[in-house]
């Protein structure tokens, strides 16, 4: 029972339902209360955000040094290509099936929300988009100048940036999400939401199968070798990825059991699954894509125009290299670009971060399983081209 309230997801769903049931009986003293500390626990998130996609983004790129060859090329194409196809197919099923669902935005039957009676701002360092061009620019730098105490340094953030996010941005935000439910619930917007919560789960899991099969099916075209013969393997590792929702939890029984698979390349595998383990967050990306959609046009009446899209999937696809090792941290990673390019307030992503618990499971799973895929993509690759891993 302890190891179960422990888990991340846990707690973001008891926040959620706790949040519920405080707003729906809450006075509006109680409200005056509640408004300052969701407004200081989402300072505090959004200050985090531009230090974790430095601290996480530049190390990643200096480490790719030793391996800067083809394949590695070959392979964080491969990985981008299929994230933002993801996220593509994301949109373009949002925007035909989410007005469909007769979502319809809180209107004037809710409650007016009182002043705030504290407020305490912490602006970030930089901006998100900031952070993330500094971290690009000054990763590849360093690996030019091979300014190695510098390097060192940056791995060194890295853990004290990761330690920060553990012990300060994950434990907050449950409260977060508590919060802003709170919030919600008192201002009645989430009356007879339940069914469209549950319709935005069943359309994603259908996306993630979609895409899942695309890749498969184009691997298999392209390397002339039977998909099913590297997905038939992969029981044990979607068991694992729905138990755990964790990707790193799942690499090594992946690493294993694709062992077993005669199309892939033994060199060429273990090479390949621990880097896209790390690089391909597919399902994750669909996820944060859908999700945005909903819930802009659950909040707000409308979905972000096609132009911002267009905008935010190629940033997401580069923001999902700080995501490995930390619990929805794909999500967590892009919260500062949902707001920056598609404008979702505080409300919002915490409404996103809820939903996104419901279906990290199946983002985590689709993140897993499709980089057998791209690995029998890239043994082939290796194959016809002659590359070896060195």
């Amino acid at each position: 029972m302890k190891k179960l309230f422990s888990n991340t997801t846990v707690k973001l769903l008891l926040g959620g339902i706790l949040g519920l049931l405080i707003g729906t009986v809450a006075t509006e003293r109680m409200i005056e209360v509640i408004l300052p500390i969701k407004h200081v626990l989402g300072q505090i998130i959004f200050f985090l955000i531009p230090l974790l996609i430095f601290g996480f983004i530049t190390p990643s790129i200096t480490r790719l040094k030793s391996n800067a060859s083809r394949l590695l090329f070959i392979s964080i194409l491969l990985a981008y290509i299929s994230c933002i196809g993801s996220a593509s197919l994301a949109a373009v099923v949002g925007y035909i099936t989410i007005p469909l669902l007769n979502i319809t935005p809180v209107s004037e039957s809710v409650k007016e929300i009182p002043e705030m009676i504290f407020r305490l701002d912490i602006p970030p360092l930089m901006s998100v988009l900031s952070a993330l061009v500094l971290a690009l620019m000054l990763g590849v730098s360093i690996v030019w100048t091979k300014a190695d105490k510098i390097e060192s340094a940056l791995y060194e953030f890295q853990d004290l940036v990761f330690v920060m996010v553990k012990k300060f941005l994950i434990p907050l935000l449950p409260f977060f999400v508590a919060a802003n439910f709170c919030i919600l619930a008192y201002e009645g917007a989430l009356s007879s939401r339940l069914p469209i919560f549950l319709a935005i789960l069943l359309i994603t899991v259908l996306c993630h199968i979609t895409w899942i099969s695309f890749l498969y099916i184009s691997a298999g075209i392209y390397s002339g070798r039977n998909p099913w013969k590297v997905l038939k393997y992969y029981g044990p590792v979607v068991l694992t990825a729905l138990g755990t929702q964790s990707s790193a939890a799942s690499l090594g029984v992946a690493i294993d059991q694709t062992k077993k698979s005669p199309v892939l390349r033994h060199d060429i595998r273990d090479f390949a699954i621990p880097l896209f383990g790390n690089i391909h967050f597919v399902g994750s990306i669909l996820d944060v894509v859908f999700l945005a959609l909903a819930v802009s046009q659950l909040l707000y009446g409308t979905m972000p125009g096609i132009e911002k899209m267009i905008i935010f999937i190629p940033l997401l696809g580069i923001f999902a290299i700080a995501a490995p090792g930390l619990p929805g941290g794909t999500l967590i990673t892009s919260l500062g670009l949902i707001h920056t390019v598609l404008g979702i307030d505080e409300a919002g992503t915490a409404l996103m971060i809820t939903i996104f618990a419901l279906l990290d499971s199946f983002g985590t799973t689709h993140n897993i399983t499709s980089d057998g895929a791209l690995t029998l993509a890239l043994s082939s690759y290796a194959d016809k081209e002659n590359l070896e891993v060195r």
